[in-house]
């Protein structure tokens, strides 16, 4: 086995959880077939997991590792696998562990390559590479990893050819305003950056990995796709502004030729001569092209590539600001006053003017300008922070790099963009300023052909960052695999994305094949947009909740900061376009709709999932542990999953529970506790209890029921039960209903301990005050989609604090049982109470707002029809015979204690059996099944109060009589409440 692998070997199993007594119940389970669907792969039977006894991975380090010869033997201890020799292995062999070196694989981090030990848990956003790591030629430092590639995205044509026809439209003042307002964006954003990028290693996929683990996947997926959009289109845009402007400086350069007449600002209309579209796109797709190429080349071209693209740049702004030192009135051309105070004076103000498509001002211009105007057409000028970050896995040190590199350039621009601001509204006129577009190459020292060369560059940079980045952010998504569809972009760590820059590459292309993209400009920043306001509220959430995981390394942020960071993003979004920030989110929304339904879930421990738990802490402390108001009364099921027989494998549970589950919710509100016990001890059964919850976890999820999963382990049932009943649940969250099924097999199977668990269970809940639920005739409890018609009736015996009308009245909420109706049954001793008992209890099902029909039963009506014969044969049956079983039962305890010389005993208890009150017992409960079998038979769902199992009588009897009383009642729910209401009569 190669150096790295895990063997994990076949004799590595658990035995079969076969520890109990019972066979198993498949003939007459019919509803078990519905589990049978179910995949094997998503819960493994307990066969398929690893043996108890023996580690759970044998691991080979590799070369460097020197290991013991006893280092796979079974049931060794991972301290014989030694990596750092003999001499380190005593020093530690009191903890019988390896080192934290060896084991947490810490001596990567100081340059020395060991594989990693083990795999990450589905969701984790852990990516180990079996034996050694593959790692990229080259890593970047600040400068070029994260400075350069921002500088590029930041530095664009704007600066060059819209930049000084802003500061004659809006005025010093405004302008100023402009520069600080969108600078304060991007500064506050590369702050919140700088601080979730500090908290911990990070992979690539820059802003996208940061919003993901922030703000969940399915957010971060949406934002992160949009942004990779983004870049994608705007790098076609800046490929067509660094053509367009050669072809302006080159016109013999241009392959078809367009002369159109525009009036530019002078008296007399001249002819200018402008690039056809044709000559865009040729230039265009071979412009691009050659940047793929380049960006094929890995991070080592690109790196060498990036300081030519910049340094003509800064060169041709060094030469535009020296023209400015040098400039003179009217020299180098008219209009040019100079740095001059009174031309600095006449252009502090604003002068919004109407323009044509060009821009130049003309009176009856179709194109209006304001403030809001100006922000949409400069902010695209700071935009570009992310280019760094895009780059995260090619950087030595992200937590250094980031913060650094993209404040210093979010700082520098803006500075260049305040004093550029100045320095144009003092050198120019402002009819100058607003008709003279190419004024930075007018003034520019010694040539205006440099600032040319810097215009093309600096586009051609910025196009050259942006295929960079957009593809690695593309295969960041892809790699971590919550989208199927983008599986085709995936990539190996440490490689090139060769398809997704492939197409990023088509995408840019079509781009520039359309040519006018002034409808698609404004959905671009709404995306780089968007992508700010995530990082932003990334951090805010973060930075409010301060879980104890969040120690950033930079320190100075606040969540105020990144509150008003986000802030400031929806306000630029809204003041450039209202129509196109709502596009922008709808597409957002739909691609987060898409990844709900269609993306895999994962746990990244996101930031929503710690304020869900803060909030469910603080809703828990509200609740206190005071009784719950009858009005804010929800069921909350204990849904006992140990069958009373075996069931098949793959099936932890009933089929049909967590469907009853359901039923016990009005619109699917509440939470259901599903658990099961599994005999034994903890320690040997520790492996098997996690394998049965995330098989239970996995029957929970396929039946779509709100709940989770518990296993216990215990030496027994009725010791596991008690645990349970005191323990789960927290506060007023605790589970207030035990649901389980009747034991309709034990005198079928002969399983002769299950009545005195069964009634174990019942003492156990009383008194721990927990309602009792159970379920005879689970097999035919229909599903969602079995409609049931009739009645649902309730034999309302006992005061249970309202909880069987409460359940008839959840039952009816559900789509199965809709078209049903509830009778209510009531008994009474008398006849002569029967009137007034019927008007009582509809009065008291008015005030509840129940309607119900109510019937009125006496038990002087009961012993009438037994005198006359008129009782059901079935019943009668069933009573003799369990006569019969309890008279031998008890003569079978007695012949036991006077041979052993001792009291009655049942169950290793002893007991006092009144044989009068037995037969008494049994008479009720005869009764009470006639009286079922004669009014409910047909009945879709029938309801009655559980009797308390009497005080020193044995379980068996107890069974005999749960066995009369359900005897031929195909669906029945007995039913006993707890020491409160669950209803109330007041609003």
């Amino acid at each position: 086995m190669d150096n790295g692998d895990i063997e994990s070997g076949a004799e590595d199993e658990f035995p079969q959880q076969g520890r109990r007594k019972y066979r198993p119940v498949v003939a007459h389970d019919r509803a078990v077939l519905e589990m049978s669907s179910m995949d094997p792969g998503s819960s493994s039977s307990s066969s398929s997991l690893p043996h108890r006894d023996v580690p759970l991975r044998n691991i080979k380090l590799g070369q460097q590792a020197n290991v013991g010869p006893d280092a796979n033997e079974e049931g060794s201890s991972p301290r014989h696998a030694d990596v750092n020799g003999s001499q380190n292995e005593s020093k530690l062999e009191l903890f019988g562990f390896d080192s934290l070196v060896n084991i947490l694989g810490l001596k990567s981090m100081t340059g020395e390559q060991i594989p990693a030990p083990s795999s990450p848990r589905d969701g984790e956003d852990v990516s180990i590479t079996l034996g050694h790591r593959k790692t990229s030629d080259l890593k970047l430092g600040t400068m070029m990893g994260v400075f350069v590639p921002c500088l590029q995205n930041i530095l664009g044509i704007i600066y060059y050819i819209r930049f000084s026809w802003i500061v004659g439209m809006g005025g010093i003042a405004e302008s100023l305003l402009l520069v600080f307002f969108c600078g304060l964006c991007t500064f506050l954003t590369a702050i919140s950056l700088s601080a979730i990028a500090t908290n911990g290693a990070m992979k690539g996929g820059g802003p996208y990995y940061l919003i993901g683990r922030a703000l969940g996947p399915e957010v971060g997926v949406s934002i992160g796709l949009c942004f990779f959009l983004g870049n994608a289109v705007a790098g076609s845009l800046y490929v067509l502004g660094a053509v367009e402007t050669f072809l302006k400086a080159l016109p013999a350069a241009g392959i078809f030729r367009e002369t159109i007449t525009k009036v530019n600002g002078t008296e007399v209309a001249q002819p200018i001569e402008s690039p056809s579209s044709h000559d865009l796109q040729i230039y265009g797709i071979v412009v691009t092209i050659v940047l793929c190429f380049i960006v094929f080349g890995g991070v080592k071209m690109i790196n060498r590539v990036a300081p030519a693209f910049l340094i003509p740049v800064l060169l041709s702004i060094f030469c535009i600001f020296v023209g400015i030192f040098l400039a003179r009135k009217d020299d180098p051309a008219e209009g040019i006053t100079g740095l001059s105070l009174s031309t600095f004076r006449n252009n502090w103000g604003p002068e919004y003017q109407n323009t044509n498509n060009a821009g130049i001002p003309v009176p009856e211009g179709k194109v209006g300008w304001s403030f809001n105007a100006l922000v949409g057409l400069f902010f695209p000028a700071v935009t570009g922070i992310m280019a760094g970050s895009n780059r995260s896995a090619s950087l030595k040190d992200t937590q250094r790099s980031i913060p650094i590199g993209t404040l210093a350039a979010t700082l520098t621009t803006t500075a260049l963009y305040l004093i550029s601001v100045l320095f144009f509204g003092a050198l120019a006129t402002r009819e100058k300023l607003l008709t003279d577009r190419l004024l930075t190459a007018t003034i520019a020292w010694p040539l205006p052909a440099i600032v040319y060369i810097g215009i093309i560059l600096s586009t051609l940079g910025a196009a050259l960052q942006s295929l960079t980045g957009a593809p690695r952010l593309l295969a960041a998504i892809a790699n971590d695999d919550i989208l199927p569809i983008l599986n085709y972009f995936k990539v190996a760590e440490g490689s090139e994305p060769y398809i997704a820059t492939l197409f990023t590459a088509f995408l840019c292309i079509g781009c520039v094949i359309i040519g006018n993209l002034d409808l698609i400009t404004p959905t671009i920043t709404m995306f780089f947009l968007l992508c700010y306001a995530g990082v932003n509220l990334s951090c805010f959430l973060l930075d409010l909740l301060d879980a104890p995981s969040w120690r950033p390394r930079w320190k100075f942020h606040h969540w105020s900061l990144s509150l008003l960071g986000a802030s400031l993003c929806i306000v630029i979004m809204f003041l450039i376009s209202w129509s196109f920030t709502i596009i922008s989110l709808a597409l957002a929304s739909l691609i987060y709709y898409y990844v709900s339904i269609k993306g895999k879930a994962g746990d990244w421990g996101d930031g929503f999932k710690s304020a869900y738990f803060q909030l469910a802490l603080r809703s828990l402390r509200s609740l206190g542990a005071s009784q719950v108001h009858p009005k804010n009364w929800y069921p909350i099921p204990l849904i006992f999953c140990r069958p009373w027989g075996k069931l098949p494998e793959n099936v932890p549970c009933h089929p049909k529970l967590a469907d009853f589950a359901n039923c016990m919710k009005k619109k699917g509100r509440g939470m259901s506790i599903f658990v099961s016990i599994l005999d034994g001890d903890y320690h040997d059964c520790a492996e098997d209890a996690k394998a049965a919850c995330k098989q239970l976890d996995t029957y929970i999820d396929y039946k779509h029921c709100e709940g989770v999963a518990e296993i216990v382990v215990a030496p027994s049932m009725s010791e596991g039960f008690r645990g349970i009943v005191q323990t789960m649940g927290l506060g007023n969250l605790k589970p207030n209903i035990v649901v389980m099924r009747y034991p309709e097999i034990w005198r079928r199977e002969n399983l002769t301990e299950i009545p005195a668990t069964f009634v174990g269970i019942i003492n156990d809940c009383i008194v721990a005050n927990k309602a009792v639920v159970i379920v005879k005739g689970l097999d035919e409890w229909p599903n969602e989609y079995q409609r049931q018609y009739g009645t649902i009736d309730l034999y309302w015996i006992v005061k249970d604090g309202g909880l069987m009308l409460l359940l008839s009245q959840l039952l009816l909420t559900k789509e199965s049982f809709e078209s049903c109706k509830i009778q209510v049954f009531c008994i009474a001793e008398e006849d002569s109470d029967a009137e007034e008992l019927k008007a009582d209890v509809k009065k008291f099902l008015y005030d509840l707002r129940m309607q119900a029909e109510v019937i009125v039963v006496s038990m002087k009506s009961w012993d009438l029809k037994v005198e006359g014969g008129s009782q059901n044969d079935e019943s009668l049956e069933a009573f003799t015979a369990a006569q019969g079983r309890i008279t031998n039962y008890l003569n079978d305890m007695k012949e036991a204690a006077q041979s052993d010389g001792t009291s009655l005993m049942a169950d290793g208890k002893p007991v006092v059996v009144n044989e009068q009150q037995v037969e008494k017992f049994l008479y009720t409960t005869l009764k009470l099944n006639s009286t079922i079998l004669r009014y409910s038979r047909m009945a879709a769902v029938v309801l009655v109060s559980l009797p308390p199992p009497p005080l020193n009588h044995p379980a068996y009897f107890y069974m005999e009589y749960m066995d009369l009383l359900v005897e031929n009642v195909p669906r029945l729910l007995m039913v006993r409440g707890y020491r409160r209401d669950v209803v109330t009569l007041f609003t």
